[in-house]
């Protein structure tokens, strides 16, 4: 199994950030910020009734969607934006696996091009969800 460079993963529980870190959170497209990691983001800077985007010390991605994919306009938008800004390091959580009711399987997959950013983190389940997928391919 490929091996998980710990240095990439998201820590378990996020506490306090560097000035340069952004916290990356799953959120609602009304922007109410109430439960999960969306209401601790509200302690760096996330913003009532901004449902997507850079606010604060903070990334919203919006998942709460019947489906995953509708998801993934949001996801390119956030890895577009992370390219943009390399001085800054995304501590990404587990979108859309909490109150949304999405699985890493259904999630991970949308972050596969973030992966190989060096200033983006995920969650241990995606990066392991990725390297399982990443060993099932045809050589």
């Amino acid at each position: 199994m490929n091996e998980i460079r710990t240095e990439n993963v998201t820590p378990d529980r996020i506490t306090r950030l560097e000035p340069d870190e952004i916290f990356v959170f799953g959120s609602n497209l009304a922007g109410h910020h109430g439960g999960g990691a969306a209401r601790q983001a509200m302690e760096w800077g996330a913003r009532w009734g901004q449902g997507s985007g850079l606010q604060g010390q903070t990334y919203a991605i919006p998942t709460m969607f019947e489906e995953a994919d509708e998801i993934r306009p949001y996801v390119d938008e956030f890895i577009r934006f992370a390219r943009e800004h390399p001085e800054k390091h995304f501590l990404v959580t587990e979108i859309g696996c909490g109150i949304a009711g999405f699985s890493p399987e259904e999630i991970a997959p949308l972050f596969r091009e973030a992966a190989e950013m060096e200033n983006v983190r995920l969650p241990r389940r995606f990066r392991q969800v990725l390297a399982r997928s990443q060993e099932a391919k045809p050589s």
